[in-house]
């Protein structure tokens, strides 16, 4: 049953109005007390290690000191706080002002429990994760567009590479469900809000905290392991992996605590008649991706805190001579890691999914089968890491099976992709720009599934492993699927979410930009890595200059189309043609609701009579009827 604090409306006048301080638990007040208290946390450590350079043990600690300071000056405590002290419940007008009511656009640079600024407080981050990833990926094609250039010092162009792999695993992780898992989601599902809204605003400022953290490694000497950031080279590296191992412990916390948020959120809030046959797919692949980010999560904060461990304490959880192991470090992390491409896709085939019906004006081709596709995927992910580990030398008897369940992972990820498929087929295609994005991505997730079909095989996989075949595998995996996916779901939730739309003139531009950039970098990158390319290498022979060539073109183009992206999306935020609530004549819950959205979603919990892909049927009513329910929330 649903707590009387997480729903405001359900909670009785007491007291006076809350008097609001316009800079009080604000991104100021979080920056201010986060900065001292690492400034002072370091200052301390330091007078008691004695003088000398910094250490991996004061750097450790003023970075969780930042953190937590942070959350602090934020005013992420506060709740906790006032219920340990037995102070009194909140009142109506103390919750509506957590929740942002009457703040203006102020509501997105403060800890805000209303679940749509949440989502655009994310939404606003992952791009900014991408346009920094992107800067890193243009510094790596800069120094790799002719052999023999020097452009950065061997440890500077390490410390790029891996942060440019971790910057674009994080901001692909929370870009779908981050965002619209937090703004759609709960509407689709007929809630007012999150289970938990406090969590809700915790699991940003969380990852919010650990950016200045990661972006810190430069600053003291970088890390030399890439975004895998093995053992025991991460052990031994500069100071900079402090950042990066500090950074991955509030990330995990921030992911679980979202996650938790979601599966809680499905499972007890859903609308009269919203049945589970009933939910949009994209509320089934949220909770099956957070699920899963829930399971295989744990065991990379696990490898992050045994590194932190090692380099601070001087333990030999990942040094041979301490009686340590590496591949216990490599067990850890693709235990995550290869599970985690899912945790990106799976939400990026339901926004696919989820456009197909609206574009083609058609039910879902196989809804059940595509659910099933989805929960098959989540489980056998949790098989596969292993084949990573091929070339490891660790037991060589277990490269048939991990080769065989990687292979077996292809054919529920082929139901879903046929669920699109099916639906496209005779179906009166609106060729908007959101269709366009689906049928990019149909086309590039081809070229990466196939490909990653050799990589699953261990006589190819031994051939090409090393090589930038692999990186092109998974950018066409990662960019040309799940990024296409997050574009084509941006412009297609645009207008509810801004109230505009956008300029399609210039959309479209951008659109063939992307994909005439995307195929020439990654295209280029397979022909060299069939010839023998090694990745994350500065330099490299004479007869892969062509190739490299090509793919820094390639790129630039890919720069110039994300820069008109950002372009467009923020003039059209102010500029823009106003928008109806439901230009796309959809029929999910979302696009019911007015634009833009009241603070509380619905003014009554709509009552569902028919599922969310009905097209084509007469009568074309919309999938909720808007009655008073009777039915207890717990029964839900």
């Amino acid at each position: 049953m649903t707590s009387v604090i997480d729903h405001p409306s359900a909670i009785p006048h007491a007291g006076p109005p809350a008097r609001r301080m316009p800079l009080s638990r604000s991104v100021l007040s979080g920056l201010v007390v986060g900065l001292a208290a690492a400034i002072v946390t370091f200052y301390i450590c330091h007078l008691v290690v004695g003088p000398g350079s910094v250490r991996n043990t004061e750097l450790t600690l003023a970075y969780v000191a930042w953190g937590i300071g942070f959350l602090v000056g934020i005013g992420a405590t506060n709740r906790p706080l006032s219920w340990a002290l037995g102070r009194a419940e909140p009142t109506l007008e103390l919750d509506q002002d957590l929740a942002g009511k009457g703040q203006g656009a102020w509501r997105y640079f403060r800890f805000t429990t209303d679940h749509k600024v949440v989502g655009v407080q994310y939404l606003v981050m992952s791009m900014v994760l991408l346009a920094a990833g992107g800067l890193a990926a243009l510094l790596i094609r800069l120094e790799v567009a002719r052999p023999g250039a020097k452009v950065f010092s061997i440890q500077t162009y390490n410390t790029i590479i891996g942060m440019h792999g971790l910057i674009m695993v994080v901001a692909t992780i929370i870009m779908i469900t981050g965002s619209f898992g937090n703004f759609v989601v709960p509407i689709m599902i007929g809630a007012r809000d999150m289970a938990f809204p406090r969590l809700n605003a915790l699991s940003f400022w969380l990852l919010f905290a650990a950016v200045p953290i990661f972006l810190s490694a430069p600053f003291f000497g970088g890390f030399q392991t890439g975004w895998t950031a093995y053992a025991p080279l991460s052990v031994q590296t500069a100071l900079g992996m402090d950042a990066y191992s500090v950074t991955i412990l509030f990330f995990v916390f921030s992911t679980a605590v979202a996650a938790v948020n979601i599966v809680v959120t499905v499972a007890t809030m859903r609308a009269p008649g919203m049945s589970w046959v009933r939910l949009p797919i994209l509320v089934w692949s949220a909770v099956a991706s957070s699920t899963l980010g829930l399971f295989v999560m744990p065991a990379f904060l696990a490898s992050q805190y045994l590194v932190v461990l090692d380099r601070t304490l001087g333990t030999g959880f990942f040094v041979s001579s301490q009686g340590g192991s590496q591949w216990l470090y490599e067990h850890l992390f693709w235990f995550m890691g290869h599970p985690e491409v899912y945790v990106i896709i799976l939400p990026a085939f339901a926004v696919i999914l989820e456009m197909v019906p609206v574009f083609t004006r058609k039910p879902l081709f196989a809804y059940k089968v595509a659910i099933g596709g989805i929960l098959g995927v989540s489980g056998l992910s949790v098989l596969v890491w292993a084949h990573h580990m091929f070339l490891t030398g660790w037991s060589p008897t277990a490269s048939g099976p991990f080769m065989l369940t990687t292979e077996l992972i292809s054919i529920p990820t082929g139901l879903a992709f046929l669920a699109a498929i099916g639906t496209i087929w005779r179906g009166k295609v609106w060729l908007t720009l959101p269709m366009l994005y689906i049928l990019a991505f149909l086309w590039n997730f081809v070229i990466g599934g196939v490909t990653g079909l050799y990589l699953a095989d261990v006589p190819t996989d031994v051939q090409l492993h090393g090589s930038l075949f692999v990186t092109a595998h998974f950018h066409y995996t990662l960019m040309g699927g799940a990024v296409m996916a997050f574009l084509g779901g941006v412009y297609y939730w645009y207008p509810k979410i801004t109230g505009r739309m956008y300029d399609e003139r210039l959309a479209r531009l951008q659109f063939w930009l992307l994909q005439i950039g995307f195929n020439i970098t990654f295209l280029a990158m397979f022909y060299v890595g069939l010839q023998g390319e090694p990745r994350r290498v500065g330099d490299y022979a004479n007869q892969f200059a062509t190739g490299n060539a090509v793919a820094s073109v390639g790129a630039a183009i890919l720069a110039v189309s994300f820069l008109l992206f950002w372009y467009n999306l923020l003039v059209s935020s102010r500029r823009g043609v106003r928008a109806s609530s439901n230009p796309w004549k959809a029929k999910t819950l979302e696009w019911m609701v007015p634009t833009p959205v009241p603070l509380e979603n619905f003014e009554e919990i709509p009552v569902i009579r028919e599922g969310p892909y009905e097209y084509g049927y007469l009568p074309t009513e919309a999938s909720l009827s808007i009655e008073q329910s009777s039915e207890p929330e717990s029964a839900r």
